[in-house]
């Protein structure tokens, strides 16, 4: 996805000075526990020091990334004219407030966006695209993935994993046919999740509650904590198939349908001299048209093994941002951090390389339903809100991985 740029807030500025400081000493003190290591000296509470300034820059970095997550959520009017939305509004929150069934009230109206249905009531859009943008603005995947609205429950997509073949010819020499492509299709159902928050009447009969930032809100964490580990490692199962629910090969031998990979050749671990190398071999494992817009993923733990990396110049190779909204960088690339990507352990595929736009695929079924239940937890009314999602690699030569095993 193309990164958008915001105008740097004085707290967002500040915090990025903090991330920058705690990196720099960050940096000195493993240079001095480095350098007490080659003289076979080591030193615990140097040792102790480099992990707590390590945990400074991750705390800092985490904050930074909440506020400007903070900034980057929309207003729920979108382009679409105010008094247009004051209707859908009040109609949704008529419904959400009191129970009145939202068919009358939308036919009074006019308001054909939102049905009545046995399952509940399907939210106005401007609801639906709030949700989605929040999700945009919390979900590391929905940031870095393609994202498609579909209109039924499967998406289809035909895929040539071979290509069109092509010859040269003279300018008067036959033209035979080439060799036809390999045309497969690639199917992604969307999966149903759901989340039930709670309000008690006297909040819902409070005139200055926005019903529909509050319910935006209230699913928002919910549902992207599902959805990114879903992404990653999801079964397929009534839920998306994740990036590491594919066979792995190695990358020597991989197929379509596999994720080649690129081993350590340690178990558990990285090499103890050059460690960076296999990061570099994983960059390069990747064809050029992916490399372009790499990136790396990995969850933070990780990035706190990997950033004590040096290169063959002693030029650290993991890098602060250097402006509100920008990634940090490893060797060049920006750097992703998703939390339910594993940690390093024997066999473990806990980093990821790629152009992840082209090599996974969310999919996204219009509609939010809402279903009001004032029965099941009095005092307290449930909203039953569900969205319908899916996801799956569509190319399996944009994205490698490393694998912390022997081969």
């Amino acid at each position: 996805m193309k990164e958008t740029k915001h105008a740097a807030s004085p707290e967002a500025r500040a915090l990025l000075h903090e991330v920058l400081a705690a990196f720099e000493g960050f940096k000195a003190a493993n240079d001095q526990r480095l350098a007490a290591l080659e003289t076979k000296r080591a030193d615990v509470l140097l040792e102790e020091k480099v992990g707590r300034i390590d945990a400074a820059v991750t705390q800092a970095q985490d904050r930074l990334d909440r506020l400007l997550a903070e900034a980057r959520r929309p207003s729920l009017s979108g382009d679409v004219p105010l008094a247009r939305v004051d209707e859908r509004k009040a109609a949704f929150e008529r419904y959400v407030k009191t129970g009145e069934t939202p068919a009358l009230l939308l036919e009074a109206k006019g308001l054909s966006e939102g049905v009545a249905t046995a399952g509940g009531y399907v939210a106005p859009p401007e609801l639906e695209r709030a949700i989605l943008r929040r999700l945009a603005a919390t979900s590391p995947m929905r940031e870095i993935c393609q994202v498609r609205t579909i209109s039924a429950g499967t998406f289809r997509k035909p895929v040539s994993p071979t290509g069109l073949a092509a010859a040269w010819v003279a300018e008067t020499a036959a033209r035979p046919e080439t060799t036809a492509p390999t045309l497969d299709v690639i199917d992604f159902p969307a999966g149903e999740l759901y989340a039930s928050p709670a309000a008690t009447q006297a909040l819902l009969d409070d005139a200055y509650v926005s019903i529909d930032e509050w319910l935006a809100e209230e699913v928002q964490d919910a549902f992207a904590a599902q959805e990114t580990s879903a992404f990653v490692s999801g079964d397929g199962v009534n839920k998306p198939k994740g990036l590491l629910a594919y066979t792995a090969a190695a990358d020597a031998s991989y197929s379509w349908g596999q994720l080649g990979y690129v081993a350590t050749g340690v178990a558990g671990g990285f090499a103890a001299s050059n460690p960076t190398d296999k990061l570099i071999d994983l960059i390069y494992a990747t064809k050029s048209q992916y490399r372009q817009n790499g990136r790396f993923v990995l969850n933070r733990r990780t990035v706190s093994a990997v950033r004590k990396f040096k290169d063959a110049q002693g030029n650290y190779i993991w890098n602060a941002a250097l402006q509100p909204g920008q990634s940090a960088s490893l060797l060049g690339f920006p750097v992703t951090e998703i939390e339910a990507m594993p940690d390093v352990a024997a066999n473990a595929l806990a980093i990821a390389f790629g152009d992840f736009e082209k090599g996974y695929l969310i999919v996204d079924r219009a509609g939010v339903r809402v279903l009001r239940d004032p029965y099941s937890a009095k005092p307290h009314v449930l909203f039953y809100t569900t969205k319908r999602v899916g996801g799956g690699v569509q190319n399996f030569d944009a994205v490698k991985l490393l694998k912390f095993a022997v081969s």
